[in-house]
């Protein structure tokens, strides 16, 4: 699976376009298409990397792990994906950072 493959799969996962992935990683609106021809800059697959909350390492095909939270404690990889992850939805619709913040009130008072 090529670079551009792994990045429309996950973009396609998060319901967000391409065109939008790429103003969201300060490129121009197409260029991820380039990538289906040129191999792009470390910085550009970073950057994408960061919006989707995706390893590039996933991107580059070095592991099928998507991110480093994915495996870990179950406990912990909420608590660190309602702080870290931008795209994080519920039934295809993104959270916002308000109902964000009330989850992880309702999860802390569970340890009081």
């Amino acid at each position: 699976m090529t670079i551009f493959e792994r990045v429309k799969e996950v973009a396609d996962l998060r319901k967000i376009s391409l065109q939008t992935l790429a103003e969201k990683s300060n490129m121009g609106i197409n260029s991820i298409y380039g990538w289906k021809t040129k191999t792009p800059s470390i910085d550009k697959i970073s950057s994408v990397a960061d919006v989707l909350n995706v390893s590039t390492d996933y991107l580059l095909g070095r592991t099928d792990v998507m991110n480093s939270y994915s495996s870990s404690n179950k406990e912990t990889d909420l608590k660190y994906a309602l702080e870290h992850d931008p795209m994080l939805a519920f039934d295809g619709k993104p959270i916002s950072e308000k109902y964000k913040r009330v989850i992880l009130e309702l999860l802390s008072e569970e340890d009081d």
